[in-house]
């Protein structure tokens, strides 16, 4: 690239000497200006350190559960949520749990922003709890632990909530998304919907040329070296070394880009750096039992998909056993937790879309184009879109049918069909997917798998040595002071120290600052200078994103070569010729339990009421379009609400739908044509029906081709015209039998 400076050849000399010594005054105020920022944050890490729960919640809370205080003693606590004014809370809509990760930095994230995941919910009537976390984990906390701490955290927000139409809907953001995940494995009963944002579920899946991180382990040689910081640590794990991990992913953004923003824009950008930094560079502990599991169990054992997580008491940890709707949050732009490593744990779970059937199972995605990982859980526009479409559609979610879907958004505008019936600014709709969609992203080749199949052999070889030979002698030097000290002097720990007022050479700057700022001249922003101090800036960014991506090929092709050696793959036990296949095959006892329940299924094809009636004909002539529409839901609301009869809770029209759709799917043409029987001989209520239908299908867009034509074929099922009456001059057809 060239280096140029723009607009200079040619210039006057005399406009030229002026520019340069604006752009020299400039410059000089905007470094005394920044270095007291850099003051600032450092006092701001202090203050933030010294704090007994220090977390970047925007939202006053109300602490529920002290976890600290439980027979098995955790640092974390269940807090709920104190309203801001002008927000309206409906107590008896589900309420919303927020769980946030614990992977190096403090609690907090998911309440960031007023439009952040906690807001969102808000906004949309929900109550909302937040489990967070405390720096220092307790004596003898595990993993496992934490997971049964937080089912008394779920079930006592169900208790408080006993009028709630649904159980809660749980956010896990990040690690929090895992441990999620398997607490819903294990009790799938607390659950209402699951909404996994930026989690990462299959370790080692991937493409080649992006996302380097899963190759981490086998570069290091496994999880010893997790072990030797812990024990480094006398017991504990310092989080900074996993928030370096995150920042070694982005050196231009590390080294340069973040601080230069501040540096160029230091009269407008203080605060909104200041406030993430509060974040960031709050750093919390792990047990030494916590990160080892993470390590071995997850991003080097691959285990979780895999069924091979074994709790205490013998429960093994398989994700099948959820039964709530799981919507996966993931992005293109993630480097962290790509779609790969969010989604291609459905691919080890189950064979094809009919198996997520077998198993009850709804699956919602959605991939964002290109927010980062962090993005995910703090940016106003997620924020604005994709959470606040889930809050405020969740009750849509929870009663989709079982199967795969992608959750889609158009903007709405004047010209939206049934715009009344869209709750936010976004139409959500959720189309109907295959395990072929989730392929077509790229994934894994047999190859790839013995290669990390590999790695993990030789991680737990090299943690058995260590364990052996050197752990003895490490455990006998390191006494707690001396951990504490060499966690002080961690490089994350002392750049925030360097700049904080405890050094006394800030002190000049403070007073420098106060001056720059009563005197403060800026550069013309057709200053030439300025833009050739743009040019140079992206001139670094390129040369460090340059070097960073010539490591990480390197990285890639030492991985791929050292562990895709046959000689190393056979003399560690592993074929060369494999074609190894992660997917579990469905156990005996749930293929008996499906057995009998599609023979009682069948059975009661010829069962049922207008209400079974009608939800079994939207699901025959919806299904036609291989999608639900968040307008053709709102209309089914409001035809339930507006109409007589008895109300169904959600739980109970959950389950009508599920039966009725199950029929379909074993039996179409035996459901479909038992549905008159469904119905009385009186031709107004079977008008009241196809009036009924056609008010909800017609919500989302004109009625037409496959749709219509089953619509139609309904309609001459019941001896009625499909276009005869509408929805206010025919008896509705609820009124007909309140049963």
């Amino acid at each position: 690239m060239s280096m140029e400076t723009p607009n200079l050849p040619g210039a006057p000399m005399s406009g030229l000497v002026a520019s340069a010594v604006e752009y020299l005054v400039d410059a000089g105020q905007r470094s005394v200006l920044f270095l007291d920022i850099m003051r600032r944050r450092g006092d701001q890490y202090r203050e933030h350190l010294a704090q007994t729960a220090p977390h970047v919640l925007q939202y006053a809370a109300e602490l529920i559960i002290d976890g600290r205080k439980l027979d098995e003693p955790v640092n974390y606590a269940l807090v709920r949520i104190i309203p801001p004014k002008g927000v309206e809370i409906d107590l008896e809509r589900r309420p919303f749990i927020v769980v946030d990760p614990r992977a190096g930095h403090g609690p907090g994230i998911g309440g960031f922003k007023a439009e952040s995941e906690i807001g969102v919910a808000m906004k949309a009537g929900h109550p909302c709890y937040f489990i967070g976390f405390l720096p220092e984990p307790m004596p003898g906390q595990t993993i496992e632990r934490i997971a049964r701490a937080e089912a008394l955290f779920i079930e006592k927000v169900i208790s408080l909530h006993p009028k709630a139409d649904g159980k809660p809907c749980v956010i896990g953001n990040c690690q929090a998304g895992w441990a999620v995940m398997i607490l819903a494995s294990l009790r799938p009963e607390l659950f209402g919907p699951l909404i996994i944002a930026g989690a990462p579920l299959a370790y080692w899946a991937g493409v080649h040329g992006k996302y380097p991180m899963r190759y981490s382990g086998g570069l290091l040689g496994g999880s010893w070296l997790t072990a030797l910081a812990s024990d480094l640590g006398a017991g504990k794990f310092d989080g900074a070394w996993l928030v370096q991990n995150f920042e070694n992913q982005n050196p231009s953004n590390t080294l340069w880009t973040k601080q230069y923003n501040v540096y160029s824009k230091v009269d407008t950008e203080a605060d909104r750096y200041l406030e993430f930094e509060r974040w960031w560079g709050g750093h919390v502990n792990l047990n030494a039992e916590e990160i080892q599991f993470i390590v071995d169990e997850l991003f080097i054992g691959n285990n979780l998909a895999a069924g091979r997580i074994e709790m205490s008491d013998g429960r093994k940890v398989d994700l099948r056993n959820i039964r709530s709707p799981i919507l996966v949050f993931c992005s293109e732009g993630d480097n962290v937790t790509p779609p790969q490593q969010a989604l291609d744990w459905i691919l080890d779970c189950y064979a094809d879309v009919d198996e997520i059937r077998a198993y009850g199972q709804t699956i919602v995605y959605t991939v964002h184009k290109s927010i980062g990982h962090l993005g995910i859980f703090v940016s106003g526009g997620v924020a604005k879109k994709e959470h606040a479409e889930f809050s405020e559609n969740i009750d849509l979610i929870d009663v989709l049918p079982p199967g795969l879907y992608e959750a889609t958004f158009e903007a709405k505008d004047e010209e939206t069909t049934s715009s009344d019936l869209v709750v936010g600014k976004w139409v959500m709709r959720c189309e109907a997917r295959t395990l072929d969609d989730i392929r077509a992203m790229g994934g894994n080749s047999p190859e790839d798998e013995r290669r990390f199949a590999t790695a993990k052999r030789v991680s737990e070889i090299n943690l058995a040595a260590y364990r052996k030979f050197v752990q003895p002698w490490i455990k006998k030097v390191v006494s707690p002071q001396l951990a504490e000290t060499m966690r002080n002097l961690h490089p994350l720990r002392l750049q925030y120290e360097a700049f904080s007022s405890q050094n006394p050479l800030m002190e000049t700057i403070r007073s420098a600052a106060d001056r720059v700022e009563d005197n403060r001249k800026p550069a013309s922003k057709d200053n030439p200078f300025l833009a050739f101090q743009e040019q140079m800036s992206k001139q670094i960014v390129h040369a460090l994103d340059s070097w960073r991506d010539a490591t990480e090929a390197l990285s890639e092709t030492v991985f791929l070569n050292l562990y895709g050696s046959p000689a190393l793959q056979a003399a560690l036990g592993i074929d060369p010729k494999s074609e190894p296949s992660r997917r579990r095959e469905m156990s005996a006892e749930h293929r008996a339990m499906l057995e009998q329940r599609i023979a009682q299924l069948k059975s009661k094809i010829g069962e049922g009421g207008p209400r079974e009636a009608a939800i079994r004909s939207l699901l025959y002539i919806g299904s036609a379009r291989g999608m639900v529409d968040e307008r053709s839901i709102e209309a089914l609301r409001r035809v339930r609400r507006d109409y007589g009869g008895p109300r169904l809770s959600l739980s109970e029209f959950k389950g009508l739908v599920r039966e009725q759709f199950f029929m379909l799917l074993l039996d179409q043409e035996g459901a479909v044509a038992a549905i008159p029987k469904l119905l009385p001989d009186d031709v107004n209520q079977r008008r009241a029906l196809i009036a009924s239908m056609r008010e909800v299908l017609s919500a989302s867009g004109k009625i037409a081709g496959e749709s219509a034509s089953r619509l139609q074929r309904i309609a001459a099922l019941l001896g009625v015209d499909a276009e005869e009456g509408s929805a206010t001059n025919v008896a509705p057809f609820d009124q007909a039998k309140a049963s």
